[in-house]
């Protein structure tokens, strides 16, 4: 709950709200109030999605992975995805990943009431900040898949930052269709390796800087 120096914006859900939405499978539910923008925000972690019909904040981080932040802004409805791979065949495991996250999300946008000939994306991500995998080029096989996968389902893309050195932080309001973007020191690609190593194993064993910019 919003403590007295914590006020949300008028009509916005706070965290216990937030906690209280039925979870589907792969939906985000790292809730957390996030003082910068003074409202209920949640983290969307490497395989997740969520999807909101206010200006919440909705953020993750990306280095190799990619996010597609796809909205109706006349429903007034949006959401976020991130995934490492654009198919099974990079990992050696299950069939989701890229296109299992793209159905997800827009999936869920419509069952939320977006129309399908409304939607528009902004896409994020596929840096090249692992050096363990720079000769896969994970990230420019993210991006090419994303752009196709969206340029088949007629979904028009309206802004992107992607692919070159840096990781990237992404902060998208639902309900509105903003996004922020703000490229991160490419020194710190050290912990996203890590960190994308460490869900590139999971994949595989379960199946399954800058100023900020305005998109």
């Amino acid at each position: 709950m919003a403590t007295a120096t914590e006020v949300l914006p008028s009509g916005l859900p706070d965290v216990a709200e937030l906690r209280k939405l039925p979870r589907r499978p792969g939906q985000a539910s790292f809730f957390f109030h996030d003082h910068g923008f003074a409202r209920a925000a949640v983290k969307v972690l490497p395989g997740e999605y969520f999807v909101h019909d206010s200006d919440v904040v909705v953020t993750t981080t990306l280095g190799s992975c990619v996010a597609a932040c796809i909205n109706d802004r006349t429903a007034g409805i949006g959401g976020m995805n991130h995934f490492m791979l654009p198919d099974a065949g990079d990992a050696g495991a299950g069939g989701r990943f890229g296109a299992f996250a793209m159905e997800l999300l827009i999936n869920e946008l419509l069952k939320r009431g977006a129309r399908r000939q409304s939607l528009e994306a902004k896409i994020f991500g596929g840096g090249q900040v692992m050096k363990s995998l720079a000769n896969t080029q994970i990230g420019d096989k993210n991006v090419a898949f994303v752009q196709s996968f969206l340029a088949q389902e007629r979904i028009p893309v309206l802004a992107s930052d992607v692919l070159e050195i840096y990781p990237r932080k992404i902060v998208q309001f639902p309900k509105s269709g903003k996004v922020l973007c703000k490229r991160l020191p490419a020194t710190h690609g050290v912990e996203f390796e890590a960190q994308e190593a460490r869900y590139r194993t999971q994949l595989v064993q379960q199946p399954r800087g800058g100023e900020v910019e305005l998109f």
